[in-house]
C-alpha cells in the first residue's frame, strides 16, 4: 500500500492550546507559520477563539476555536464537529491538555486521581478516537500526544504519581494505536518533554529554580515551548510518515535509555 500524500490544504487540530505561556499556543503558531490551518479545542472557549482570531490575523491561515472539557467525550465530539464544518481536512490532532498533580502519594484522594486520569488520560482518548474516524476515512493522518518525561523515571518532577501513571498510559495508548491504524494510513506518536519554562508547574519559574532543573540534565537549560512545538512539527509532517509508535525525548538528556 502506497502512502496517501496529504491534501493540499490540510488542518491540526491542538487541545489545551489558549493558555498565554503554554506549549499549546507556541506550537498553534509555529504551525500556522508552517501553514497549517489550525482549529484549537480548549476549556476556555473563548480564550480558544481568541487565540484562533490572533493566529488567523497573524499567519493568514483558517483557524477556529471551540470549547470543552476533554474529560467529557460528548463535549469532544462536539467540539471536532464544530472545526471540521469550518476548517479544511483535518490531518493531524495533537493532544496537549493536561494537568499537573504535586500531591503526594500517601495524599491522593480518590477525586484527585479521577481527575488527573480522566483529564490526562481519558481525555487523549476521547480526542484521539473522534479525529481518526476522519482520519481513516481520509486515509491519511497524524497523531501526536504530550506523556512526560515523569512517567519514564517515574516523578522526580514537579508532578508525582497520579501523574506519572496517566503519562505513562500515554505512551502504551501510543504504541497500541499506531499499530492498530498503521495500515489506515495514520502514525501516532508521542512526545515526552522534560522540564520546560511555562506555568504548569506551580507558577512563572525563578532563575534559581530553572537553574535547579537544568542540573538534572545535560545541557545547560531547561526547554522553551518552542522546543516541543518543532518536535510536533517535524512527528506531524509529511515527511515523518515513516514513524510511529514512538515516544521522542525532548527533555535536554534528562532521561537516556
Amino acid at each position: 500500500m502506497t502512502a496517501t500524500s496529504f491534501p493540499e490544504s490540510k488542518t491540526v487540530v491542538l487541545t489545551g492550546a489558549a493558555s498565554p505561556r503554554g506549549i499549546g499556543r507556541a506550537s498553534a503558531h509555529h504551525l500556522a507559520e508552517l501553514g497549517w490551518n489550525i482549529g484549537i479545542i480548549d476549556l476556555d472557549e473563548a480564550a480558544a477563539q481568541a487565540v484562533a482570531a490572533e493566529i488567523a490575523e497573524q499567519h493568514g491561515v483558517q483557524a477556529a476555536g471551540a470549547g470543552a472539557n476533554v474529560a467529557d467525550e460528548a463535549q469532544v465530539r462536539a467540539a471536532f464537529d464544530a472545526l471540521e464544518a469550518a476548517l479544511p481536512q483535518l490531518v493531524a490532532l495533537v493532544n496537549l491538555a493536561g494537568v499537573a498533580s504535586p500531591v503526594p502519594y500517601l495524599e491522593v484522594s480518590a477525586d484527585e486521581w479521577k481527575r488527573v486520569i480522566d483529564i490526562n488520560l481519558n481525555g487523549v482518548h476521547y480526542t484521539t478516537r473522534r479525529a481518526v474516524e476522519s482520519m481513516v476515512s481520509n486515509g491519511v493522518g497524524r497523531v501526536v500526544s504530550l506523556s512526560s518525561v515523569s512517567a519514564q523515571r517515574g516523578g522526580g518532577t514537579f508532578s508525582k504519581t497520579a501523574y506519572s501513571a496517566a503519562k505513562a498510559g500515554v505512551i502504551g495508548f501510543t504504541r497500541s494505536v499506531a499499530r492498530e491504524l498503521g495500515h489506515d494510513g495514520i502514525t501516532v506518536n508521542a512526545i515526552s518533554p522534560g522540564p520546560i519554562d511555562t506555568d504548569i508547574m506551580g507558577g512563572t519559574l525563578t532563575e534559581e529554580r530553572k537553574a535547579a532543573m537544568a542540573a538534572d540534565g545535560v545541557l545547560p537549560r531547561i526547554g522553551t515551548p518552542r522546543d516541543i512545538a518543532a518536535a510536533i512539527a517535524y512527528l506531524i509532517s509529511e515527511d515523518a510518515g515513516f514513524v510511529t509508535g514512538q515516544t521522542l525525548n525532548v527533555d535536554g538528556g534528562l532521561y537516556m535509555h
